[in-house]
């Protein structure tokens, strides 16, 4: 079976504090490895971390790229990210309208 075209967009998430988000969501536009970042605020994540259950009000990125981009990605969150462990997942688009996916093109071209 033929690899899927769609399989080389992700569409990557990622939590931080509300007030930093806005520059975060900035800087990967900045350095072409996000072609878009929507940043939702208002939630609230509940999570263990060393042995407490702890609760935060974050915002999340949601960002649009490609595979290729994914590990310049995680570079650029890493720099400018105040958590040292930060939540960074991925998923592969299965579908998505070509007209929008050839712009995540033509942004992250380089």
């Amino acid at each position: 079976m033929p690899d899927n075209p769609f399989d080389r967009y992700l569409i990557a998430y990622c939590t931080c504090p509300a007030d930093v988000a806005p520059e975060i969501a900035r800087v990967l536009v900045r350095q072409r490895v996000a072609a878009c970042v929507n940043v939702i605020p208002g939630l609230l994540s509940v999570y263990e971390w060393k042995g407490a259950i702890e609760e935060d009000a974050e915002s999340l990125l949601v960002i649009k790229t490609r595979q290729d981009r994914f590990e310049a990605l995680e570079t650029s969150i890493r720099e400018v990210h105040p958590y040292d462990t930060f939540e960074l997942v991925a998923a592969s688009a299965s579908k998505g309208s070509r007209a929008y996916l050839d712009w995540i093109d033509s942004v992250l071209a380089e």
